[in-house]
């Protein structure tokens, strides 16, 4: 006849075993959670910042981060770029609003190609803007800057069989402290209007404001 005191022994041993399995469970489910939840504010906190779209940073994130650059002691010389899109809205008319939704996909990839490691952001629409680190921030080195810039965006965009070439107007100007940024930015797009009034007689479609 088996001890009681053996039966028991046993029984609670194997109770042990069960309840340390239960805690491991219950352990790697709340791990799990805590990783979901972490995930989900991760997303959120991205989406927050950044446009839907094209998956540049949105507005609000540009001056958050472009902020955090100027005050930078070690940084470079800064070009606030704006731009825009010409006749864009003849994209959306004639072949749709995909196709426009791609278009500005295609710039965006582009402009963050040609910018690197800068700052490239969605401002809204077909509106972009950047902040370039420069060698010298000179005239001559923002005027090559844009000419490359402005080629790289009218190159052509395949669009299922057919591509289309859509252009920028380009407008730049000096950043030399945080307090300058949106004063900049003003200047920046002012020169960008002013070359979209000029028309194809600037082949460029590019300004730089005065510093």
């Amino acid at each position: 006849m088996a001890d009681p005191m053996t039966i028991a022994s046993g029984i609670s041993a194997a109770g042990a075993l069960v309840s340390a399995w239960q805690l491991r469970r219950r352990a790697l489910r709340a791990e799990a959670e805590i990783e979901l939840l972490q995930a989900e504010l991760a997303a959120e906190r991205h989406a927050a910042s950044h446009d839907p779209l094209t998956g540049l940073p949105n507005r609000r994130a540009f001056f958050r981060l472009a902020a955090a650059l100027l005050t930078d002691p070690a940084g470079q010389p800064l070009v606030a770029v704006v731009l825009d899109l010409d006749n864009f809205k003849q994209v959306n008319d004639r072949y749709g609003h995909a196709a426009g939704d791609q278009v500005l996909v295609s710039v965006a990839q582009r402009l963050a190609a040609f910018a690197g490691p800068n700052l490239v952001a969605r401002l809204g629409g077909d509106e972009f803007a950047g902040l370039l680190a420069s060698p010298t921030a000179d005239r001559r080195w923002i005027e090559h800057a844009t000419r490359r810039l402005c080629e790289a965006l009218a190159a052509p965009i395949p669009l299922g069989t057919r591509s289309i070439q859509v252009t920028a107007s380009v407008g730049l100007a000096p950043v030399h402290c945080p307090t300058q940024l949106t004063d900049a930015l003003c200047r920046a797009d002012a020169a960008m209007y002013e070359a979209k009034t000029l028309g194809p007689a600037r082949p460029a479609r590019q300004l730089v404001a005065e510093c």
